[in-house]
């Protein structure tokens, strides 16, 4: 009735897809978009225009940094994300954001089955790289196989696609503290 709804910014997002048999799995913990993924949806009729979708590759790191910029406050610097704001306006060019999203899982001892993991999304290409298992690694085109059903790993024609983005994957994860795995207290 005061009209704040119009300038105040309202999110609904969900948790990430539990895989209940996409790709054989039953578990959340994974590099799959089903697990990557998740529903996001932003009103705020000030800011945003309605039924706009965001072209970029956005994250949950990102949250915290636009909700920080609507306020009118910094983000410190020990967050990996950035604010999604002008990205979702259209003051920014989706070439100028993100090309690459770094995802992290690492070994839990109530999850033994699903092992440390970690992977390289790009707009078109996810590479997924699994710590001390040494035969399983994968390569997707995102584009041509949305269902990420055909491993690429191995073909030829992408040899030097998967060096270039596990350089950049060890690079990411230098970069962020990541080549330090957490070990964490047994539980149940």
């Amino acid at each position: 009735e005061r009209g704040e709804l119009e300038s105040t910014l309202v999110v609904y997002m969900g948790d990430n897809g539990f895989a209940f048999g996409e790709h054989g799995l039953i578990d959340k913990r994974n590099a799959y978009e089903e697990s990557m993924r998740v529903p996001f949806v932003a009103h705020c009729p000030d800011l945003l225009k309605a039924g706009t979708v965001v072209e970029g590759v956005v994250a949950n790191i990102d949250i915290a940094p636009t909700v920080l910029e609507l306020a009118g406050l910094q983000a410190p610097e020990h967050m990996n994300g950035r604010s999604f704001l002008k990205l979702a306006t259209g003051e920014l060019d989706p070439g100028d954001w993100r090309q690459e999203l770094l995802y992290e899982y690492y070994w839990e001892w109530n999850f033994p089955h699903t092992p440390t993991t970690f992977a390289l999304r790009g707009d078109r290409y996810k590479l997924i790289q699994y710590h001390g298992i040494w035969d399983t690694d994968e390569l997707y085109d995102l584009q041509a196989d949305p269902h990420e059903t055909q491993n690429l790993i191995h073909e030829p024609e992408h040899k030097n696609r998967v060096t270039q983005m596990r350089r950049r994957l060890h690079e990411l994860l230098a970069e962020t503290g990541g080549m330090q795995i957490p070990l964490g207290r047994k539980m149940g």
